[in-house]
């Protein structure tokens, strides 16, 4: 976080630059829902996550850009990043500092929520 920068929205960059990014940053998990779609609909469905920008006051009312929601061929797609330590055990103690945390993207369908 630089001095100038306030926490959340180290945290929203942070958040935007991982989602927007296939590589590096941290893990990306989709639950068996997912991984049970064709092939063709796991990748739109990534590519949605990624181009995902209608974060609202209901979605996201800290203002991090961790949660999307939208529909894909008639189902609801939910995608969340959470905030790891380094070792994956506990939670972060700052996601605003990328050396002390891992960020897991997870996407689901909204039924396994």
């Amino acid at each position: 976080m630089t001095n100038s920068e306030p926490a959340t929205l180290t945290i929203r960059r942070l958040n935007d630059i991982f989602r927007q990014s296939l590589s590096g940053g941290g893990k990306r998990l989709m639950t068996a829902g997912i991984i049970a779609l064709p092939y063709q609909h796991q990748a739109a469905i990534l590519a949605k996550v990624m181009a995902f920008d209608q974060f609202t006051e209901d979605n996201d009312p800290h203002g991090e850009h961790d949660f999307g929601a939208f529909d894909h061929d008639g189902q609801r797609i939910f995608w969340k990043i959470d905030y790891y330590d380094a070792s994956e055990e506990f939670g972060s103690e700052d996601p605003a500092d990328p050396t002390q945390t891992t960020r897991v993207l997870t996407v689901m369908l909204a039924s396994e929520y």
